[in-house]
């Protein structure tokens, strides 16, 4: 008997999916907890894996549809291994006819048998053959086990449709081949390319995915909701650049992870959110909540959208471990395998525009945090060095802060701290 195979519970507050894209088609065979499909939620992308290892029978919801949680998307056949799904169709030939009181397998699969052909027609392409009139003998079967695909029957209607017979191939013999055959109708005229070369005027309109949709909300919430700020600085990098040189390799063989700028910044932002908790804490309701931990979201960009995994009790991690939180979270985001509490909480967030090439901007507040650093590019700049001027890599900083909670003199002595700290890496070892 087929098994539904559904939208699972993912999260609590959500109620619906969007099918982002087949991983399969209908009629492969799959194994037991192999991708099916990829699905897209207001939070995180995932993807869905097979319940038992069998043949996909069925596929009811198409790429971009959006379903309900706990909806049936697919119908899966449960096979113990492949050579079993695929010997099954001939189980039920010629050789062991199936009665009436014993269904064939092909049968049980939701599929059916055509009256003296060995092809097993499935659901959706026994759909496409009624309506355009044609019968399972008609069309090439390329399914496995012999079975006929709805996308069998769809190459075969649109190569008919593109492959029309010769008027001249109907005419009766003796007729002279080369007689002109008046067309039907005037064939439309391509209006004329612009003059100079350039594509015609279009636009293309693309529903947004649940995580743009989320992103979309919670920004406009945050303009909304809380009184925005932000404070500038600029730190000189030369420190940091220069210890990095120094202990990289060192760094590289014993931890087996480089040693970046983001464990700079992390450890200076924890240094800072330790005396400053107003930039830690958050409003919930007419109280303010502080805590004695960070957690620290790292802001990763990736095809879907900005997601914000969360560094738990950043205070208690080493630069190496900071750093191989960050590759992993980087990676995973980027093909879908971020987990779904990974990404919710967070007390502070760290967004690195620099990466991109951003010279200066204003971050906003993820609600209901209270404060979020903005990292840009690194650019060699002239600067005033005991009455010289000198060339130094210099990086611009953004703290944006909810105003309620935290005044311009913590917001600002909050990042001069953060300044002190990268410009002074010893800090972080004598916490002074």
């Amino acid at each position: 008997m087929p098994l539904d195979v559904r939208i699972p519970e993912v999260g609590e507050s959500i109620s619906e999916a969007l099918i982002s894209r087949w991983l399969v088609s209908a009629g492969d065979r799959v194994e037991k907890d192999q991708p099916l499909v990829e699905l897209e939620t207001d939070k995180i992308a995932v993807e869905l894996p097979a319940p038992e290892a069998g043949v996909l029978v069925e596929i009811l919801a198409q790429n971009g549809e959006t379903v309900a949680v706990g909806a049936v998307i697919a119908r899966l056949e449960p096979g113990t291994s492949a050579g079993e799904a695929a010997s099954a169709p001939r189980a039920a030939g010629p050789e062991q006819p199936a009665g009436p009181e014993q269904p064939a397998a092909a049968e049980k699969a939701g599929s059916e048998k055509t009256s003296g052909s060995s092809v097993v027609v499935m659901p959706a392409a026994r759909r496409l053959l009624d309506e355009h009139g044609l019968e399972a003998h008609q069309v090439k079967a390329t399914g496995p086990g012999g079975r006929l695909l709805k996308e069998d029957v769809e190459r075969h209607v649109g190569g008919s449709a593109a492959e029309p017979v010769a008027p001249e191939a109907r005419e009766p013999v003796g007729k002279p081949v080369g007689k002109p055959v008046a067309p039907a109708a005037e064939p439309p005229v391509a209006a004329p390319p612009p003059a100079d070369g350039s594509s015609a005027r279009r636009e293309e309109m693309v529903p947004m995915s649940p995580i743009r949709r989320r992103i979309a909300e919670r920004l406009v919430a945050a303009q909304q909701n809380a009184a925005l700020l932000t404070t500038f600085n600029e730190i000189d990098m030369s420190a940091v650049i220069e210890l990095r040189r120094s202990h990289q390799e060192a760094f590289q063989e014993r931890w087996q992870v480089k040693l970046g700028f983001m464990s700079f910044f992390v450890r200076a932002a924890v240094d800072a959110l330790r005396q400053f908790p107003q930039v830690n804490a958050e409003i919930r309701g007419t109280d303010i909540v502080y805590r004695n931990y960070s957690d620290v979201g790292i802001a990763v960009s990736t095809e879907r959208g900005l997601l914000v995994p969360i560094l738990r009790n950043a205070e208690r991690l080493g630069f190496a471990d900071i750093e191989r939180a960050i590759g992993d979270f980087g990676a995973r985001a980027r093909d879908g395998k971020i987990k779904l509490d990974e990404l919710e909480g967070g007390t502070f967030t760290i967004s690195n525009g620099g990466v991109f090439g951003s010279l200066l901007s204003t971050p906003i507040v993820n609600p209901p945090q209270s404060g979020v650093l903005g990292l840009h590019s690194i650019e060699d700049r002239p600067v005033a060095r005991e009455g010289q001027v000198v060339i130094r890599p210099m990086m611009y900083v953004a703290l944006s802060y909810d105003h309620r909670i935290v005044d311009g003199r913590e917001a600002v002595t909050f990042l001069r701290r953060i300044k002190q700290t990268v410009e002074d890496p010893a800090r972080l070892l004598l916490e002074v």
